[in-house]
């Protein structure tokens, strides 16, 4: 089933666009859920004929707390490189859900973790950055996750102060994202054909957001904002927000 899958995938994911989201919950005390999905379901519309005409229509519908998982390998994670050791343990706070069933014609990966404080956030993406700059270059194709995070020379803050919330991508380092943008090599006309879109749940009503594309729900408590994916990874900044909560 795994070799069948990474075949699918591999020669499926550059011509299918996916969606990669970013979900945000705050509650009334600060505290909240990030989560990161890469939602591969068109894929599995076309590679999940092949899987059954394979007679592998296996359901797999796991979840991994890397906490518990580095735990029960911490004997061989001490076996790596001390630059990898650390990679691995920035992760500790995630656990990650996958599902993926071929006759429901579903794949999703939600990568997702808890946090007391929104600044904690950027913190988050720097360990997302981290685990990703562990990757080869052959994997990017295997790996959902791969294009999550702020690496590529950019960083992320997030902030939420008296009822207002921002995000602000930085492009710290002008020429390491030019670079990082050159080596996406085959990755590039997936992310073209793919979203990037940005869920976020509030408290309270949203006053004003500072991105005329977003969609509210009916409550206004919580907005929608979608953009190419190839698009935001060579501009960042187009998705940072000023949200103003109601009083």
């Amino acid at each position: 089933m795994k070799k069948i899958y990474l075949l699918v995938l591999c020669l499926v994911v550059t011509l299918t666009s996916c969606q990669f989201s970013e979900n945000i919950y705050i509650n009334d005390d600060g505290t909240g859920k990030m989560s990161f999905v890469f939602d591969g379901s068109e894929l599995m519309k076309m590679g999940g004929d092949a899987m059954a005409k394979e007679g592998k229509e296996e359901v797999i519908d796991s979840t991994i707390v890397f906490k518990d998982f580095f735990k029960e390998k911490k004997d061989s994670i001490a076996k790596l490189p001390k630059e990898e050791q650390e990679a691995l343990k920035s992760l500790e706070k995630f656990t990650m859900h996958m599902l993926m069933n071929p006759q429901e014609q579903q794949m999703k990966f939600d990568l997702f973790t808890e946090f007391n404080n929104v600044n904690e956030l950027q913190d988050m993406m720097a360990a997302m950055n981290k685990a990703n700059s562990l990757k080869k270059e052959n994997q990017s194709a295997d790996n959902p996750f791969s294009s999550f995070g702020n690496g590529g020379g950019t960083k992320m803050e997030y902030t939420f102060k008296k009822g207002v919330f921002k995000r602000k991508a930085i492009i710290v380092d002008k020429e390491l994202h030019q670079q990082a943008m050159d080596s996406l090599g085959e990755a590039e006309m997936m992310l073209s054909s793919s979203s990037y879109v940005l869920n976020y749940h509030f408290p309270k009503p949203v006053k004003s957001v500072s991105n005329e594309n977003a969609m509210f729900s009916a409550d206004r408590k919580s907005f929608k904002i979608e953009v190419s994916f190839m698009d935001y990874l060579k501009d960042p900044e187009m998705l940072n927000l000023e949200v103003k909560l109601e009083d």
